[in-house]
């Protein structure tokens, strides 16, 4: 199986100042990029359409937080994947992420609502994902873990509230990581960073994030020095599945990872 979890919002430089050991291992375990790249404009709906369609957002069109369907179809990751008879799975707690697939596509989604209490939010999404990533049920599980993104709007990028949260997240995905099936591979990295209490510029504060990649069939403790941005993973999910890019993408397999 294969689980792509998205941290909204968390910088690289917030996993280097933050005590983070899952970030850590995961790194000193498998593949990382600590200077991949997001997509402008660095706004959380058009970063995971370029992620879940591995085009640009003047390819897919969606400019702002608000869904616009594409006069030019693109095939997303999820569709790719149902025609390939895979199983995928979502659990989110941000509601404008049900329209990365389009329906009939996903065997199972499952969406809470985010509350006013940062720890929690996170929690209960991944209490939920966890019994069905212990079952092995799906070929591929989306996990999105957005509370970064929430305190670093009311508190700002790299407070210590913010760096509270990211420690928070990394214990939740130590949590995923003891339950995980043997043979299962783990993508994990952020739609874009931020700074002071916004994003959606093109400065690295907001461009730069991490991307980590883990499990079989990976190389360890491997800092990657390739270009890598946000296109390049729909396409790296389906290698490690089995599944041909789909012709339209635009981004790549990070080969440079694999062993």
């Amino acid at each position: 199986m294969v689980l792509y979890i998205s941290i909204d919002g968390v910088r690289p430089d917030a996993i280097e100042q933050a005590h983070t050991p899952t970030f850590d291992a995961l790194m000193n375990e498998g593949s990382y990029s600590l200077a991949a790249r997001s997509v402008m404009p660095s706004i959380t709906l058009p970063c995971h359409m370029s992620i879940f369609h591995s085009v640009p957002p003047e390819r897919h069109n969606v400019l702002t937080n608000v869904f616009t369907p594409m006069v030019r179809p693109v095939p997303g990751l999820i569709e790719v994947l149902a025609q390939a008879d895979k199983r995928a799975a979502s659990f989110f707690s941000w509601e404008p992420l049900r329209d990365l697939s389009r329906p009939s596509s996903l065997s199972l989604s499952h969406f809470s609502a985010y509350e006013n209490d940062p720890d929690y939010s996170d929690l209960r999404v991944v209490n939920k994902a966890l019994t069905h990533l212990e079952a092995n049920e799906f070929d591929f599980t989306f996990l999105y873990l957005g509370t970064a993104d929430e305190v670093g709007h009311l508190s700002g990028w790299m407070s210590q509230a913010y760096l509270k949260q990211v420690e928070h997240i990394d214990s939740l995905i130590g949590k995923v990581m003891e339950t995980l099936p043997a043979g299962a591979r783990v993508l994990i990295h952020s739609d874009h960073g931020g700074h002071e209490r916004m994003h959606g510029t093109a400065k690295d504060e907001d461009m730069l994030i991490p991307w980590i990649l883990w499990g079989e069939g990976v190389k360890q403790n491997q800092e990657l020095k390739q270009d890598i941005n946000l296109l390049d993973s729909a396409p790296t999910l389906c290698h490690l599945l089995g599944i041909p890019a789909a012709k339209l993408w635009e981004g790549r397999v990070i080969q440079e990872a694999l062993s």
